[in-house]
């Protein structure tokens, strides 16, 4: 399992009905039905990240995150989660609205489009920068929502949105100890969020 996603799955309670969205090769969510007692179903629209879905004996529907979660129950889930997803969505602040009505708590990670490295690149070299946690070029980035953590700070307080517990990624996607408290915005490459309210 990717680094991000141990700490992704610290945040999500034992035994907790689990909504994954875009949970691609499911691997996340087997985890947390084998180790943590969780019930689940994940939602994946790439055909091939759906089949290793079942192939893994994940509960799976295949189609866009966005129209699935319109068709989710108001509090069918305990938990919601979104990994490394948000900036590839349509909509972002409304996908934030359709998890908080299908579930009371929910987790995401985003890569930070703020991190120093990123900015350097593009002002030292005037390209996009390809990095580890955003390995494609601008031309086959999934990625068409880029914002920093303060943006995505910013818009969990304007729909209502409370941070319940923040934790910061260094660049191999695990927790950061290092300056990235100082200064997140600046030197954490990604965060993972529990959010409330």
């Amino acid at each position: 399992m990717r680094p991000d996603l141990d700490v992704v799955a610290a945040m999500v309670g034992e035994g907790e009905r689990v909504l994954d969205l875009g949970c691609g090769d499911g691997v996340l969510l087997e985890h947390l039905i084998r180790h943590r007692g969780c019930s689940g179903h994940g939602v994946e629209r790439d055909a091939d990240r759906f089949h290793e879905c079942i192939a893994r004996g994940v509960p799976v529907t295949q189609g866009e995150l966005e129209a699935e979660l319109d068709r989710t129950a108001a509090g069918a889930f305990d938990c919601a989660v979104l990994s490394l997803t948000l900036q590839a969505t349509r909509h972002p602040d409304r996908v934030l609205e359709g998890m908080r009505r299908v579930a009371p708590r929910r987790v995401v990670s985003l890569p930070n489009f703020g991190h120093w490295r990123l900015r350097a690149d593009l002002a030292g070299r005037g390209r996009m920068p390809v990095t580890r946690i955003l390995p494609h070029t601008w031309y086959e980035s999934p990625n068409i929502h880029l914002c920093t953590l303060a943006d995505f700070e910013d818009l969990v307080a304007q729909i209502g949105m409370r941070i319940a517990r923040r934790t910061l990624l260094d660049e191999l996607g695990r927790a950061s100890r290092g300056l990235a408290r100082v200064r997140p915005n600046l030197l954490a490459v990604g965060a993972v969020y529990l959010l409330e309210g």
